[in-house]
This record gives C-alpha cells, sequence and structure tokens, in this order.
C-alpha cells in the first residue's frame, strides 16, 4: 500500500494542503483515500444522532450507512489508541493513502509551515520528512522546500516518490502508454551480423510498454497482465484457526503424564465461532477452519483423544500451538502479493480472492496486426497454380498473437506495390500497438517492406547469426513498431518465437521472456558449423531423447507440426553424436 503523509504544527495549513491534494492528484486519475488524526476529544460522531446514543449504549462498533456512504465507528473501550499501521488494513485498495497526522510514525511526509505561526519545523531532526510547503523562503534546507500554495508541483514530488510517475511522467499503471523511440531499434555504426544474444539484448534495452490500462473485476482477470502491483487487503488466514478436526486449549494449562480436561458444551465450527472465553485447564470441541476462541493456543487431535463423562483425555507430547494456523501465515496484510508485469492465472486470482482483491488494473490485451506481402502470395484455395503459394503466415501469426494472449488483427495481404504496401500500413497503424509483417523484409529489389519503412526514415535491418531466419527488418510506421518477418514460413515461425514473443510481451506490459529448455540426449547427427545459432525442429521420443526432424529445409512446413518444439545450437562449431546433450525447448516454453 502507498502512503504518504502531511504533517505541521497547529495552523500551518496541512489540512488546506490535504484538500488540494485530494483534488489535484484523483483529477489526474488516480484513486486517493485519506487517513486523519484528530486530537484531545475530537469525536467522529455527534451528540444526539442515533449513532451517537448506539455508541452511548453500549455498542462495540456502529456502521452507518446512508444512500451517499457509510461509515464504521469502533470504540476504543480498555484499549490503546489504535496504531497508524493497523488503521491502514481498514482502507479499501487504492493508488494513494494520504496520511494526516501520526507525525512520530515513520512513512515518507511533507510538512506544512507557515512563518506567521512562529513554530519551528519539525523537518530538520526528522528523517521521514521528505520536503517541506512554506509560506515563506527557508534557506539552507536540505531537502526541496515548496511554495505551499504550489499544489501541482507537491503532488508530483509526491508521486513520484511513491513510484505512480517516474522522471515527472506518470506510470503506465494510469497513464497512456509513450510509443517507443524511432531510434530504438538502431544498430551501432559499422555493425553488420548480429549474434542471436546481442540481437535479443538489444531489443530488450530498447522496449517499453505501448499497450494501455483499463481496471477489470475479478472475474476477468485471466490471462491479463498487471499494469500495477497488487496487495492483500486482508491477512490469509484473516485470524488464528484450527488446521484439523479436534478439541481446543491453553497448552500452559497442561500437566504433567495423561491429560484429563473438562469439555465445555458447544463448539466451534468454521462460520459460526465459540463466543466466549474457554478456560485455563478447560477444553472445546473446534472443527477445521474454526476461529481459535479467546483462551485456546493449541489443538489435540479427535483421533488422539477419548471423551468420556463430559471430559477428554490424551496423552502428553503435544506441542504448544499444534494443529493451529495463526493470522496472516501464508499472507500478510498489506503485503504484495503479485507484482507489476505478472500475467494472471486462476491460482492468481483465487490468491486474490483469498485476501480479498476484486479488482485490478491491467493492460488492454496488445493489438498485433497481421500483414502478409508478395506477389506470388493467396489465400489458401483460393486459384491452383504452381506459380503462387497459399499464406501460410498468416493464419500461423493470427493464431501464434491469439495464443499469447493479444488482438490478433488480421490485416490481410498486399501484393508487391509500393503505394498499396504504403496505405495498408496507415491503415494498420491507427489500428494496432504493433504490426507484423511476412516477406519483404531484406534487401533485394522486392523487398518492399524494408524499402517502405527506409522511405519512412525509421528502419533497420538486422542480419541476424541464426538459422533458419537471417533478416529481421524493423522499423517503425507513424510511430506504430513494426516487425518484418521473413517469408518461409519456417524461418517466420522461428524468428517469431526467438524474437517477436519476448518483445511483444514488454510492450504488452509483461516481463521479458526467455524460453526454458533443458537438456537430452540426441538421437541424431551432424556437423555445425561456426557462426550461426541453429534451431532444429525436434521432438523427444519414448526414451526422453530428441529427434530431428528429417530434413532441414526451410520449405518443409510438415516439420513445424511434426515437431514438438527445438532444438538450439550454440553459436560454435560442434558435431553431434547420438547421446550427446543439446538443449530441447519445448513448443509450450514458447506459449504454444
Amino acid at each position: 500500500m502507498r502512503i504518504y503523509g502531511v504533517v505541521g504544527w497547529k495552523n500551518a495549513g496541512k489540512t488546506g494542503l490535504m484538500e488540494r491534494l485530494i483534488s489535484e492528484i484523483s483529477g489526474r486519475g488516480f484513486t486517493v483515500s485519506t487517513l486523519k488524526h484528530a486530537h484531545h476529544s475530537f469525536d467522529v460522531d455527534q451528540p444526539g444522532r442515533d449513532s451517537h446514543r448506539h455508541r452511548l449504549a453500549g455498542a462495540t462498533e456502529v456502521l452507518l450507512s446512508s444512500r451517499n456512504r457509510w461509515a464504521l465507528m469502533h470504540e476504543n473501550r480498555d484499549t490503546d489508541e489504535a496504531a497508524l499501521k493497523d488503521l491502514l488494513k481498514q482502507v479499501g485498495a487504492v493508488d494513494l493513502v494520504l496520511v494526516e497526522g501520526f507525525k512520530r510514525d515513520g512513512h515518507p511526509k511533507v510538512e506544512a509551515h507557515r512563518a506567521e505561526t512562529g513554530n519551528p519545523l519539525i523537518a530538520p531532526g526528522d528523517p521521514s520528512i521528505r520536503a517541506v510547503a512554506s509560506d515563506s523562503p527557508l534557506p539552507d534546507m536540505r531537502i526541496p522546500v515548496f511554495d505551499l500554495d504550489d499544489t501541482s508541483a507537491i503532488a508530483d514530488f509526491i508521486l513520484t516518490e511513491v513510484g505512480l510517475m517516474t522522471g515527472g511522467q506518470p506510470q503506465p499503471e494510469l497513464a497512456p502508454p509513450s510509443r517507443l523511440r524511432n531510434d530504438c531499434f538502431a544498430l551501432p555504426p559499422g555493425v553488420d551480423w548480429v549474434p542471436v544474444d546481442d540481437a535479443l539484448a538489444r531489443l530488450k534495452a530498447g522496449l517499453s510498454t505501448v499497450a494501455g490500462v483499463e481496471r477489470l473485476s475479478l472475474q476477468k482477470l485471466n490471462g491479463r497482465i498487471l499494469a500495477a502491483e497488487v496487495s492483500a487487503n486482508r491477512a490469509n488466514p484473516p485470524a488464528a484457526n484450527s488446521a484439523v478436526d479436534g478439541y481446543g486449549f491453553a497448552h500452559a494449562s497442561l500437566g504433567e503424564g495423561p491429560q484429563i480436561l473438562p469439555l465445555l458444551a458447544g463448539r466451534a465450527a468454521a462460520g459460526a465461532p465459540f463466543r466466549d472465553t474457554v478456560p485455563a485447564g478447560s477444553s472445546i470441541r473446534i472443527l477445521t477452519g474454526a476461529l481459535l476462541p479467546v483462551g485456546v493456543d493449541t489443538v489435540v487431535l479427535q483421533e488422539d483423544v477419548t471423551v468420556k463423562d463430559g471430559h477428554i483425555a490424551f496423552q502428553r507430547g503435544i506441542r504448544a500451538g499444534a494443529n493451529t494456523r495463526r493470522a496472516g501465515e501464508d499472507v500478510e496484510a498489506g503485503s504484495v502479493i503479485l507484482p507489476r508485469g505478472h500475467c494472471l492465472r486462476p491460482q492468481d486470482c483465487a490468491l486474490m480472492a483469498a485476501t480479498g482483491c476484486t479488482e485490478a488494473l491491467v493492460h488492454k490485451p496488445l493489438r498485433v496486426g497481421i500483414l502478409s506481402t508478395g506477389d506470388e502470395i493467396v489465400a489458401p484455395g483460393q486459384v491452383d497454380a504452381p506459380d503462387k503459394t497459399y499464406d501460410a503466415n498468416r493464419p500461423m501469426l493470427q493464431n501464434l498473437a491469439a495464443a499469447w494472449g493479444y488482438e490478433a488483427i488480421n490485416l490481410g495481404h498486399v501484393d508487391d506495390d509500393r503505394a498499396a504496401l504504403r496505405d495498408a500500413l496507415d491503415l494498420a497503424a491507427a489500428r494496432t500497438d504493433v504490426i507484423l509483417t511476412s516477406g519483404g523484409a531484406s534487401a533485394g529489389d522486392e523487398d518492399h517492406v524494408s524499402a517502405v519503412l527506409t522511405e519512412a526514415g525509421a528502419m533497420s535491418i538486422w542480419r541476424i547469426a541464426v538459422k533458419p531466419g537471417r533478416p529481421l527488418a524493423l522499423g517503425f510506421w507513424k510511430g506504430v513498431p513494426v516487425f518484418g518477418l521473413p517469408g518461409n514460413p519456417v524461418a517466420a515461425l522461428i524468428c517469431a518465437l526467438i524474437f517477436a514473443r519476448p518483445a511483444l510481451s514488454v510492450m504488452a506490459g509483461g516481463n521479458w521472456l526467455a524460453p526454458q529448455g533443458f537438456r537430452v540426449p540426441a538421437a541424431f547427427e551432424k556437423n555445425k558449423k561456426p557462426g550461426r545459432r541453429e534451431f532444429l525442429r525436434a521432438r523427444l521420443s519414448a526414451e526422453g531423447h530428441a529427434e530431428a526432424f528429417q530434413s532441414e529445409g526451410s520449405g518443409r512446413i510438415s516439420g513445424l507440426s511434426w515437431a514438438t518444439g527445438l532444438v538450439e545450437l550454440g553459436d560454435e562449431a560442434r558435431d553431434i553424436r547420438p547421446g550427446d546433450p543439446v538443449r530441447y525447448i519445448p513448443y509450450a516454453s514458447f506459449g504454444i
């Protein structure tokens, strides 16, 4: 939970500053709650009101509700004043909690100051005060000093301090994401061939999130990427409870030898707690999940107990706290349970539900446009002529993007016509967050994708030392990143798995995804030359050995379907014989 405080002496202007900050920060789209410390005999309730009468009559808590709002009032009878950390547990999930007062607590704060009051500054002796907002200049301060009325600057400072802004710009969790730099794909002068690891490192360093954000309810979160971390609204479990069916008692009341304890009437069950106190030396029937009654800290299994004549008997030896769960032993209230960039799964939704989280800020699905190019390309089944090639890339890439959780947008097919290609890219830029093209990505006469992007002044051809693959055109069209994949379906898929998948994940708001592989014995022979990373279509035999597809020809599309993954061979030369260890990466590690 992000919290920031406003403190100051009486009449220092802190309440007015609080009011302006709430308006300023919430006006920027952030959700804000407040917590104010009331001094002396100030009361939150008015004498004569029904709620006031309820409290005077002895109610421990009064929940007051109207059409406009509700408020919970808890009586501090015979207890110390509630601590800030405990009060914060009552606040629902918001982007920021502004705390007025509580100057002795260690959370970060800004101090309001008016010179006319004559009060000294708190800041010099309190390291938790990060800035001062004053109505007059303050020389020789080692922390920022703002004009008390410059609410915008103070809000910028606080939002940056708590991580909701970076470098003066709102974080992606609530602000429109920034576009990538047009030069983020540029290679250093003189670089020609790019090793695979260098290409991946350059991509990772140059990319950032481009997907928008929205807030969704728990039931709609599966597969979405978190735009902000999720913190537990309450502990799990919320209170100490029994882990078994059995009998509860105070461990300190046990004596030596066999134990015999009187059994109280009643029981504690999940959802039906035992409301009374269990006296020392007595026991109570308790069921799995039931809250531990006052006076109980240990539970003995019912299988280990004999019940007779209103007593239970069991052998000495049970440890203190046995068969119980302490409050928050799984998750503490306020702790971060899911980080930003995490792709939510059903089990994550269960964790959120268990800790009282009903919604989350997530990225909208990345809009991935798929465009095929080439005079020879036709739709499957459209014509049956030997000089035409059925478009295998577009359905493959569309389904690939959908499998990764993105919105796949069919941009159709364009012949080798630069004017038509420009028109298609114009339409694509208005509808998508990123564009994947296939074909025309090299530097030949008919490689129109790279030519058109070069004309636009935002193009880089990466000749990657990879087989199959090699040419990868990376550029921008009207601010939208374009990945120009090879036209050959085998090379297009492998380049998409190796390069596009981690890149798209970052642009979607997620983490950089590196595939997980494992070493298995080879079931093939190969003499590999040095200089290029190679990926073989492969599958595992019944014995767990990696079998390679019979042909390495990139035109053999059937090998993609035959395989269940890829064997990755490093850049170095290698003479592989059956039984030698190789790295096998299953398709599942690429998210398909």
